[in-house]
Order: C-alpha cells, then structure tokens, then sequence
C-alpha cells in the first residue's frame, strides 16, 4: 500500500513542476514582449498606469505574439487620508 502512495506523490510533484515551468515560460514571453514594445524605456516606470500596462503585457504571455496589446489607459491613486 505504501509504494502505491508513494508514486501518487512522485506523480503530483512531477506535474507541479512541469506546471511551475510552464508558468515561468509564459510570464517570461510575456516580458519579452514588453521589452519589445519597449516600456522599460524609463526604469522604474514613473506613473501606474506604465507598471499596469507591463503586468497585463506579462500575464498576457505569448497571447501577445497573436494579436494581444493590453494597455492601461488612465490610474488614479488615492490620497491618503490625514
């Protein structure tokens, strides 16, 4: 019974860290496209919207590559309160 539960595991650890490198590759293809489109120009980006709009392009992945352009148009912060 052991051995059977064992190789449950193996097979649960070997599809997380097939999915884990999955996600490293689409988040880096992502900013490989915002490196292309060149948003890192002004580092650190000085307004949200410029850091929006290199989230979206990142979790966007190799969507980019097909057509995809997010973009955040406008973000407004609030003040702080006193």
């Amino acid at each position: 019974m052991r051995d059977h539960e064992s190789r449950v595991w193996v097979r649960r650890s070997t599809g997380s860290r097939l999915f884990g490198l999955l996600l490293l590759v689409w988040l880096a293809i992502g900013l490989l496209a915002a490196g292309q489109r060149n948003y890192f120009d002004d580092v650190p980006p000085n307004d949200c919207a410029r850091w929006g709009t290199i989230a979206v392009t990142a979790l966007a992945g190799p969507l980019n590559y097909v057509g995809m352009n997010p973009k955040i148009g406008s973000c407004e912060l609030p003040e702080p309160s006193r």
